[in-house]
């Protein structure tokens, strides 16, 4: 058991913090734009190559790469710390994309394929320094680690993330050790049902009321609250554009607000 605090103001006592990875630990957003941006251009690149019996009604490539670039929440500051792109699954992108495609005019069998393909060609051939492993922590967040460790805390890591990219997050950074659970886009329930929450609590044989959960979006928060923790805290110094948060009961501007005192 340990206190965390804000500032120096206790908030809760915890044995376990639960964090969002991708603008809660991970600076994802310059990997996320790229990786956007790629899939864009691929997928423009293949539709040239689609039969015209398929796309004669579909728009042209500039149109269609503005189209993408909304859907996934891409503007001239980066990208929208709410958007489909910084919050939703792989699998919630890809299911999206495949719908532009077909609100364009690309039969569903063919947009969904097509959508597909082009995901998979750009994680072939992402170069080693653009995997989402190699994403840079946020400042100080590997100290707030060690500290929670230290004081006797669990610490998981909750994400929309697949399981290997918060494996190979967690590698790079040499955190493996230091963070004992995760809850990826590929189990079920995946967040941001609540049960999520307790499923990887039980997991960890904690309970899910003596734990904060940290994220960087409402539905992070939510979920969070509805299942029940002990306390929810916005973090929002992940992305250029700072999200606009509604649903927490704390903000966290900075790692080292945050501070955790043992028990005595």
């Amino acid at each position: 058991m340990a206190t965390l605090l804000l500032n120096g103001e206790a908030l809760a006592e915890i044995d376990g913090v639960l964090f969002d990875k991708d603008g809660t630990l991970s600076h994802s957003e310059p990997h996320l734009i790229s990786l956007a941006r790629r899939r864009i251009e691929a997928i423009a690149e293949r539709m040239q190559h689609l039969p015209l019996r398929v796309i004669s009604n579909a728009l042209d490539t500039k149109s269609l790469r503005s189209l993408l670039e909304k859907a996934y929440g891409l503007n001239s500051e980066g990208v929208r710390p709410d958007s489909l792109l910084a919050v939703a699954s792989k699998q919630h992108n890809l299911a999206a994309t495949a719908t532009v495609l077909s609100l364009v005019g690309v039969p569903w069998p063919q947009a969904l394929l097509l959508a597909e393909e082009s995901f998979a060609s750009v994680e072939q051939s992402l170069p080693p320094d653009e995997e989402d492993g190699s994403t840079p922590l946020l400042p100080d967040a590997k100290r707030l680690i060690q500290a929670l460790n230290k004081a006797g805390v669990t610490c998981a890591v909750i994400s929309n993330d697949t399981h290997e990219g918060i494996q190979r997050f967690l590698r790079h950074h040499q955190l493996e050790h230091a963070v004992s659970g995760m809850w990826s886009a590929e189990h079920q329930p995946s967040k941001p049902d609540p049960a999520a929450v307790h499923r990887l609590c039980e997991s960890l044989r904690l309970n899910h009321r003596r734990c904060a959960l940290i994220g960087d979006a409402d539905s992070d928060l939510l979920m969070g609250r509805r299942a029940g923790v002990a306390v929810t805290l916005g973090y929002v110094a992940g992305w250029r554009e700072p999200p606009t948060l509604t649903a927490h009961e704390h903000l966290v501007h900075h790692w080292r607000d945050l501070q955790v005192r043992p028990e005595d």
